[in-house]
C-alpha cells in the first residue's frame, strides 16, 4: 500500500513538474512562431534568443498581488482556476507515450479522456459568473456554446475511431495501428478532430470566448498573479493535451519509421502544436454566428456521415 502511494506521488510529481515546464515552453515556441510568420523576431533580450523571457514573465506573475473584485463570489472565483488545472493533471495519466510508460492503462482510457476534459468549460463558467463582470460573464457563455457545440462532431469522430478499432484503452489504440495509421483510415475524422480541437482550447479562429477586441479578456478579465497564470498554464497544456489524444488516436502514438519509441510521439505532439500556432497566427477569427453555423451546418453532419459510412463498412467486412 506504501509502495502504491508512493508511485502515485512520483507519478503526480513528474507530471506537474513536466506540465508547467512544457508550458513555459509552449508560451516561448508561440511566440517566435508567430513572430517568424509576422516577419519578426519576436524576444530576444533576455537570455539566448530570448529564452528566459517567458521564465522572466512567469516569476511575475507569481509575484504579483493576488486580487479579488469586492463584488465576486470569492470562493467560486479562487476555486475557477484551480478547478481549470485539475482536469489538465488527470489527463496525462492515461496518455500512452511509450509501451512502458503510460501512468494507468484504463480499459476506458477513452471515456475517462472526454469525461475529465468536459470539466473544463464548468470552470470556465465558474470564473466568468463569479468575476461579477459583464465581460467575464459574455466570454464564459461563449466558452460554453462554443464547447459544448464543438464537442458533439469530436466526439462523433472519435467514435468512428473506437468502431474500427473496436476498444477503449489507448494502449490498445496505439497498438492498433502498428501497421497502418488512422489517420489514413479516417481522414475525414482527424480534420474534424483538429478543428474540434482547435475549439475547444479556444484557438483561433475560433478563439471568440477571449476575443481581446470586444471583450479586453474573457472570462478570465478580472485575475491576475498566479491565478491568471494557472488559466494560461491550463490553456497551453490542453493545446499539448489535444495533440497528444491526436497522436494517440490517428498518428500511430509511439511508432514510427526504425525505432518505434517516445521520441516518435513526441515529435508528432509537437508538429500537432506547430500546425495550431501556424493556423492561429494565419487565420481570422470568426464572428460568433458563423462559428455556430459551422459546427452545426457542416461538422456535425459531416462527422455523422462519416459514423454511417464507417459502420456500413464494417458490418460489411466482416
Amino acid at each position: 500500500m506504501i509502495n502504491i502511494a508512493i508511485q502515485i506521488l512520483i507519478w503526480a510529481v513528474g507530471i506537474i513538474a513536466v506540465v508547467t515546464v512544457n508550458a513555459l515552453a509552449l508560451v516561448y515556441l508561440e511566440r517566435k512562431v508567430s513572430a517568424h510568420i509576422q516577419c519578426r523576431l519576436g524576444p530576444m533580450q533576455v537570455g539566448f534568443h530570448g529564452l528566459l523571457q517567458t521564465v522572466a514573465d512567469a516569476v511575475k506573475l507569481v509575484s504579483k498581488e493576488q486580487i479579488i473584485p469586492k463584488n465576486a463570489d470569492k470562493v467560486l472565483f479562487i476555486l475557477a482556476p484551480i478547478l481549470a488545472f485539475f482536469p489538465v493533471i488527470v489527463l496525462f495519466v492515461v496518455m500512452p507515450f511509450a509501451p512502458n510508460l503510460i501512468c494507468r492503462d484504463l480499459n476506458i482510457g477513452v471515456l475517462y479522456v472526454f469525461s475529465f476534459a468536459s470539466l473544463e468549460v464548468i470552470a470556465i463558467f465558474m470564473a466568468g459568473w463569479s468575476s461579477n463582470n459583464k465581460y467575464s460573464l459574455l466570454g464564459a457563455m461563449r466558452s460554453v456554446a462554443q464547447v459544448v457545440s464543438y464537442e458533439v462532431p469530436l466526439l462523433l469522430a472519435v467514435l468512428a475511431v473506437v468502431l474500427v478499432i473496436g476498444s477503449l484503452k489507448m494502449s490498445e489504440v496505439v497498438q492498433y495501428q502498428h501497421k497502418i495509421w488512422m489517420i489514413f483510415l479516417q481522414p475525414a475524422a482527424f480534420l474534424i478532430f483538429m478543428m474540434g480541437g482547435l475549439a475547444d482550447t479556444n484557438r483561433s479562429p475560433f478563439d471568440i470566448p477571449e476575443a481581446e477586441s470586444e471583450l479586453i479578456a474573457g472570462f478570465h478579465t478580472e485575475y491576475s498573479g498566479m491565478r491568471f497564470a494557472l488559466f494560461f498554464l491550463s490553456e497551453y497544456s490542453n493545446v499539448f493535451l489535444v495533440s497528444c489524444i491526436a497522436t494517440a488516436l490517428f498518428l500511430g502514438g509511439w511508432y514510427g519509421p526504425f525505432v518505434n519509441g517516445i521520441h516518435w510521439f513526441v515529435i508528432k505532439v509537437y508538429a500537432l502544436v506547430f500546425v495550431m500556432m501556424w493556423v492561429r497566427w494565419t487565420l481570422p477569427r470568426l464572428r460568433p454566428d458563423q462559428l455556430m453555423n459551422f459546427c452545426w451546418k457542416i461538422l456535425t453532419p459531416i462527422a455523422i456521415l462519416n459514423l454511417l459510412v464507417t459502420g456500413v463498412v464494417l458490418k460489411l467486412v466482416h
